[in-house]
């Protein structure tokens, strides 16, 4: 193991790898259930706003903007705890999550369970309440 790989994996500075495109993975699940509420990216300055505000703050990589979470729906997240994996290439938030995270109005965006099929696969709908209407609350 290298000097730099040792600090990385088992020393105490936050030293983010972003990917090419300037961005680290980001998991959100719900500090009082655990469910996995999301998966978003965070580019430097989404990270930074996170950890500075207390709000979830991401990138979107088909806008290319930066968004913080809730700023049109105002279903908001409240980091609780960021943790970092071992390789410091992803990052896990610990939220309180105001209403719907997902943009369909769902609690989460994983709403569908894969199950087996013929030899393929199909999805089915599990947990797939909507909290909210997206067309009243993305107006285009």
């Amino acid at each position: 193991m290298s000097a730099h790989s040792h600090e990385i994996e088992e020393g105490l500075s936050f030293q983010p790898r972003f990917d090419a495109s300037g961005l680290v993975t980001c998991v959100a699940t719900d500090v009082a259930t655990g469910d996995v509420l999301m998966v978003a990216h965070m580019n430097d300055e989404a990270l930074r706003r996170t950890i500075a505000t207390g709000e979830a703050w991401y990138f979107s990589r088909s806008r290319n903007a930066l968004w913080r979470k809730g700023e049109t729906s105002d279903q908001t997240q409240r980091v609780v705890e960021m943790r970092t994996d071992c390789d410091q290439d992803a990052v896990w938030i610990r939220v309180e999550q105001i209403g719907a995270a997902c943009h369909t109005g769902r609690r989460s965006c994983f709403y569908r369970k894969v199950e087996a099929e013929d030899g393929g696969a199909k999805l089915v709908f599990v947990d797939a309440d909507r909290l909210f209407d997206p067309d009243a609350v993305y107006k285009k």
